[in-house]
């Protein structure tokens, strides 16, 4: 099986930047792409960032011109640079990743989850 463990979240004040790396580990044989969810409290969860195999990036419009997603192949680690953050940033962060095992097998992993507060 596949594992995700997010780590990075914590407790800063607006305007301030921080970072959450996600790391995949398990059967792996490709990453076709990783993302980073958000959930508020009394609110769905709805994507924030997303790469793909490609490189190729999404954004929430909410978060384009602050947010950065990145990824570091070789340690099969994805990153979010979160940068002039709001009060509205606050939420659970998830890491999501769509993975081909070594049997060709497509599924897709959840991490549990990362708190970020930004207080005012």
């Amino acid at each position: 099986q596949v594992q995700l463990v997010e780590s990075g979240g914590g407790l800063v004040q607006p305007g301030e930047s921080l970072r959450l790396s996600c790391a995949a580990s398990g059967s792996i044989f490709r990453i076709d792409a990783m993302g980073w969810y958000r959930q508020a409290p009394g609110k769905q969860r709805d994507l924030v960032a997303r790469i793909s195999i490609r490189g190729a990036t999404t954004y929430a419009d909410s978060v384009k011109g602050r947010f950065t997603i990145s990824a570091d192949n070789a340690k099969n680690t994805v990153y979010l640079q979160m940068n002039s953050l709001k009060p509205d940033d606050t939420a659970v962060y998830y890491c999501h990743a769509a993975i081909t095992s070594a049997r060709f097998i497509k599924s897709s992993y959840w991490g549990r989850g990362t708190h970020l507060t930004v207080f005012s």
